[in-house]
């Protein structure tokens, strides 16, 4: 079996202990990863720390970080398709959506390349004749960046990008579920040449989650994975009073209004809850569709749930491959059986694909008799969805809105009027119109409520990572006055 390694402090090492990697398509073990322990991460973290007020990073100029950015996106347009390749084997998604991805996620690094010298200060218009005060911004500190197995060259971008054009040095942690990308990734970054420390890439469970997140020398904690683990880092953080970012993926509304193009509809449609076999956060899982043209917006779904082609996630006509894990295989049967139990309708789908592998076929299920039914509710994670009709554009932002999460929408109408009054209702972070799970390196991306908080991806993101520090320069020659009296 393939064997891999963790990066720290510039050096690949074998974990504490090792644990086998299954591969989805057939449930069989195919690798061994190294498992991070709480020595690990301190490991890292005391790297990670000394690196980031060393000379040689520190004392490094922003157009010299951009660089260095841009040798890394370099090296990972030129090993995408091995890269895909492990990604599609280490987690089942499908290779013609990993390929063009992760060539993608090469721009993420490009653009923060370009961004890492145009972090600015700013002068401030004191109301202090003998003052002069401006603001630096500089990097926060050591970053615990945390990804899940999904998207994970993506989501990893989205933190070390502008974490690093800023200044900041980081712990990566991957997932257990599926890290051999990222492992295979630290290869690129130290042939980019950063300096030992200043990236950190390894993988482990909880104790590994937990030592990272409650480090004293931890800063900023950027997560991206679900609510209830979220909840464990932000009580971790309680001991090292760091910041946190996180992205926590949503129950998004994806609407749809009698006077919309159908079929260019159904087509994103299926893009925001079927392709990576719905394991997507900002995946379109709840389908409002105005009651005059359910009937036959459903026929199309169902034609095209139907025929799309379930297959070997490394073969490029397949459609539909392997959820990751069997655990989420039986979560989503569990949910689908508890929904159907509370009224709602299967449409098609509903049961896991026999045979080897972790294959659930596209599923959808109409709630419209059935609106307390868990799958409105809950986040499943997989190619489940859920349908409800609507007769006015008021009780389709009502429904839009009824939810503890807060992510991504979609609207698709011709009516521009009603498009502008739909986004300024929606809430949530992202709204899509006539189009569906678009993103760009130069857009912020993030939520509110359960969907978490902050921003990743343009300006905003490089900004979370840094700290204003305020400077005071008094110009006067004269003595200071009465001592006693605060200026």
């Amino acid at each position: 079996m393939d064997r891999f390694q963790h990066y720290i402090d510039g050096s690949f090492a074998d974990g504490t202990a090792t644990f086998e990697s299954l591969d989805p398509a057939t449930g069989a073990a195919w690798a061994v990863m190294p498992l991070a322990d709480a020595a690990d991460v301190d490991r890292a973290v005391t790297a990670a720390h000394r690196a980031f007020t060393s000379a040689a990073w520190a004392g490094m100029t922003a157009s010299a970080r951009g660089k260095l950015l841009m040798r890394l996106a370099d090296l990972v347009q030129a090993h995408a398709p091995r890269l895909a390749a492990l990604e599609t084997r280490d987690t089942g998604k499908i290779i013609r959506e990993t390929s063009a991805q992760i060539a993608y996620v090469a721009e993420y690094y490009r653009y923060y390349a370009g961004l890492a010298d145009k972090i600015e200060g700013s002068h401030l218009p004191i109301d202090k004749p003998d003052m002069e005060v401006w603001l630096r911004r500089e990097p926060v500190g050591v970053v615990a960046a945390i990804v899940p197995w999904n998207s994970q060259l993506f989501l990893s971008a989205v933190k070390l990008g502008p974490a690093l054009a800023a200044g900041c040095t980081v712990v990566l942690k991957a997932s257990e579920d599926g890290p051999a990308p990222l492992l295979q990734f630290a290869r690129l970054v130290h042939e980019a040449g950063f300096p030992p420390g200043v990236v950190n890439i390894l993988t482990g469970g909880p104790e590994a989650g937990r030592a990272l997140t409650s480090h004293p020398k931890v800063a900023h904690i950027a997560f991206t994975g679900g609510p209830d683990t979220a909840r464990h880092i932000v009580r971790a953080s309680a001991e090292n009073l760091a910041k946190t970012s996180l992205e926590l993926g949503g129950k998004s509304p994806f609407i749809v209004f009698e006077d919309a193009d159908l079929e260019s509809a159904a087509n994103a449609q299926v893009s925001g809850i079927f392709a990576a076999t719905g394991q997507s956060c900002v995946a379109g899982s709840r389908l409002l569709v105005q009651r005059s043209v359910k009937e036959a917006f459903l026929a199309r779904l169902k034609a095209k749930a139907e025929a799309a082609h379930i297959g070997a996630p490394d073969r490029m006509e397949t459609e539909i491959g392997p959820l990751c894990t069997a655990r989420q295989r039986d979560r989503i049967e569990a949910l689908i059986a508890q929904s159907l139990a509370a009224g709602a309708k299967l449409v098609t789908g509903g049961h896991a694909v026999s045979g080897a592998g972790f294959y659930f076929p596209p599923t959808i299920l109409d709630c419209t008799d059935a609106p307390d039914a868990p799958c409105l509710r809950q986040e499943f994670f997989g190619p489940v969805l859920s349908v409800v009709s609507f007769d006015t554009e008021e009780q389709a932002l009502e429904l839009a809105n009824e939810t503890e999460f807060g992510l991504a929408s979609g609207v698709f109408t011709r009516n521009l009027t009603r498009a502008h009054r739909m986004i300024r209702g929606i809430r949530a972070g992202i709204v899509w119109v006539n189009t569906y799970r678009a993103v760009s390196p130069i857009a912020p991306f993030g939520g509110h409520g359960l969907s978490g908080h902050g921003r990743e991806g343009g300006l905003a993101a490089a900004l979370d990572y840094t700290t204003i520090k305020t400077v005071w320069l008094r110009t006067s020659d004269d003595p200071i006055p009465d001592p006693f009296v605060m200026r």
